[in-house]
């Protein structure tokens, strides 16, 4: 059973990775005005990932006799100066959720939540895998600089990316 204090701040994380998943689709929209169809393709995945992200804390939830609370959704930033502009705000927003995220656990372990520390460490996991997923294209984005050919080639791999729902636990 989840105390009222772990369950709001679940509640809370909840509408984060929702906010993420709406952040990435306004990212896809902006990548694909600008033709960059590859860098679309990424976010659209990396949004569907935020949105598995939300079920599995909204499931957690309901799995330990709490409550899911929705409340509304901030309306995300939907122009970017760059292709770099716009990895960068997704490398500063992963470290953002990277602190949500900790600060869980550190509710968890303070509410004496075995449990949910223990459900707490996929998430931590995951961060780790995200902000060096964006880091690592930050990076070859200032590679990249205004070479119109390496940002083609670039766009073409992110166009290979898809999204596989893990496997249950």
């Amino acid at each position: 059973m989840l105390s009222k204090k772990m369950e709001k701040a679940i509640n809370e994380q909840i509408n984060a990775e929702l906010y993420s998943s709406y952040l990435y689709l306004s990212m896809a929209t902006f990548f694909e005005s600008v033709s960059l169809g590859g860098f679309a393709n990424w976010m659209r995945q990396q949004a569907q990932e935020e949105l598995f992200h939300g079920m599995k804390m909204f499931d957690y939830v309901c799995e330990c006799g709490g409550r899911v609370t929705l409340k509304a959704i901030d309306k995300p930033p939907s122009n970017w100066a760059s292709p770099l502009d716009a990895f960068q705000n997704v490398l500063a927003h992963e470290q953002k959720v990277t602190g949500l995220i900790n600060d869980l656990v550190n509710l968890a372990q303070e509410e004496r939540d075995h449990a949910t520390t223990i459900f707490l460490q996929w998430f931590v996991s995951e961060q780790v895998e995200e902000e060096a997923s964006a880091g690592g294209l930050v990076d070859k984005l200032k590679m990249i600089g205004k070479d119109a050919s390496a940002l083609f080639m670039l766009d073409t791999e992110l166009g290979q990316r898809t999204f596989t729902l893990p496997a249950k636990e």
